[in-house]
């Protein structure tokens, strides 16, 4: 007996646990090659989609992209696998997959067949420390954008001394080069006259925040190293190697 479309139960997610995440038939068929998402919804309403061997041509239906059976012109359409991958960037890297000065990048650390596989945010040149890669473009719109209010924290050197007075104005949201720059916390670990060492939180990821909220008090950045995001900690993860997330950790990222 052949079932049903997804809407009509309960479904796994991607990342195997039960989280109802069930997808709109359409968007299933554009992550899948299918066509483009506009392409796509043609096609359903044509009547060319069956699922679970029942045709459909409603716009509203959803289906479980780890259960249904999905085929167009009676062809099985299968949903491309997920990726979601933790890099500790090294300094001296670009997070592009090819750079015109011939630098080295992020995607020379990875296995040549997540070379699709695109940045979540980025770090400059100079910087380091926790980058997230994905196939997912729901969950990097939802670690990127402020609306979501996603924290990464990062640990910076300072050349110079900082003070107490200057980590709350930039809680309150500093000036630079026409563009207000904010920090959701600042403080202190170390400071004396020839460097100081402070931890930052921040939730836009403004072009690079964290340098230019020191440069409008006169302050250089001498190193920068992201070592969290949400609540996923760079913790040993070192210098040039990833590892993929956890179902848990991906389910934490996304609450």
């Amino acid at each position: 007996m052949e079932r049903g479309p997804a809407h009509y139960r309960p479904a796994q997610d991607q990342t195997g646990g039960v989280a109802g995440s069930l997808e709109r038939l359409q968007k299933y068929l554009a992550e899948a090659g299918v066509a483009s998402r506009r392409a796509s919804e043609a096609i359903i309403v044509s009547g060319r989609v069956t699922v679970n061997g029942r045709p459909v041509s409603e716009l509203g239906t959803k289906v479980d992209p780890v259960h249904d059976r999905v085929a167009v012109d009676g062809r099985p359409v299968h949903a491309k696998r997920k990726h979601y991958v933790a890099l500790h960037k090294p300094r001296g890297l670009i997070c592009s997959r090819q750079d015109e000065l011939g630098r080295a990048t992020i995607y020379d650390l990875l296995p040549k067949e997540w070379g699709h596989l695109h940045t979540v945010g980025r770090l400059d040149f100079n910087s380091e420390g926790l980058l997230f890669l994905t196939n997912d473009g729901q969950f990097s719109l939802h670690l990127t954008h402020p609306r979501y209010g996603v924290r990464k924290k990062y640990l910076a050197s300072i050349e110079g001394r900082v003070d107490p007075a200057m980590m709350e104005q930039f809680s309150k949201g500093v000036w630079h080069e026409g563009e207000k720059l904010k920090a959701e916390r600042a403080w202190i670990l170390s400071a004396s006259k020839a460097q100081s060492v402070v931890e930052l939180e921040l939730t836009e990821g403004k072009y690079h925040e964290v340098r230019r909220l020191f440069e409008s008090q006169g302050l250089t950045v001498k190193a920068l190293r992201r070592i969290q995001i949400g609540k996923i900690k760079l913790g040993e993860l070192r210098p040039g190697k990833w590892r993929t997330l956890t179902p848990a950790e991906i389910k934490s990222l996304l609450s």
